[in-house]
């Protein structure tokens, strides 16, 4: 894994707490914060990843994540989970919105149970995680929550529905969370990423014919790979950004 070489001081020793951490993207932005130094945590459902996730970071940076095991579309696991890593932790000053799952379902296929099973497991977390955590931020004095959503509501794909009506809803709540909690200079941003080929990714639903496509529409001609969104989290989530709110900043190659 290459990871960003920017070092940001004032991560060091900074409570963060990543939701969806145990691989892809989640995985990527664990080992970001641990390699700064950072007091991290993850939550994830995926218990044999993530514990050996936690284990080769331990040998590797001499600090061991916390990992917590939790299903987020359960509100009071959520709750139960944000509750664990404050304990583990002691303070949490930033908190990563990562875990999602893009399942591709056509139009005609959708039922109420799917639409709601999506958004619990896309959108509605995203909240009752911010909830939990912003009380202990406040106490601490301020932090941030970074918010991951995606640039495939703007693309018009035809088969996630629910997928693209959480990821739009994020930037909403993004927003809106910006404007109840700034005052108490708790900072929230949101991260859009374009097509990040992970091996889930290139598993379920990716070919090197769908890759160069996409490739095509960027204006840089290369893979996008988790990694690369490991700079722009820790540049939110240090005092780099400081002045920073309610802002959507997209990682996509130059697509969008």
């Amino acid at each position: 894994m290459t990871l960003p070489g920017s070092q940001f001081a004032d991560l060091r020793n900074r409570g963060v707490l990543v939701t969806g951490g145990g691989s892809g993207i989640g995985a990527a932005l664990v080992e970001g914060f641990a390699r700064q130094g950072a007091r991290v945590a993850f939550i994830d459902i995926a218990e044999n990843a993530s514990r050996a996730l936690a284990d080769r970071l331990a040998t590797e940076t001499g600090q061991r994540p916390e990992f917590i095991a939790a299903d987020l579309t359960d509100v009071g696991a959520a709750r139960a989970a944000a509750a664990a890593a404050v304990a583990a932790l002691g303070s949490i000053r930033v908190l990563v919105n990562n875990a999602a799952r893009d399942d591709r379902q056509p139009l005609e296929a959708v039922t109420g149970e799917s639409w709601d099973e999506s958004l619990a497991v896309n959108l509605r977390h995203f909240f009752f995680l911010s909830q939990a955590i912003a009380p202990h931020m406040r106490q601490t004095g301020g932090g941030s929550i970074i918010n991951f959503s995606s640039i495939a509501f703007m693309l018009n794909m035809p088969e996630i529905p629910a997928y693209a009506t959480a990821k739009a809803g994020i930037i909403g709540l993004t927003k809106s969370l910006a404007g109840k909690l700034g005052p108490d200079n708790i900072r929230v941003n949101a991260i859009l990423p374009g097509m990040i080929v992970t091996e889930r990714q290139r598993r379920l639903w990716l070919t090197e014919d769908s890759i160069a496509r996409m490739q095509e529409r960027q204006c840089l001609k290369r893979v996008l790979v988790a990694e690369d969104l490991v700079g722009p989290c820790l540049f939110l989530a240090s005092d780099c950004s400081g002045a920073m709110t309610a802002q959507a900043m997209i990682i996509d190659g130059g697509v969008s």
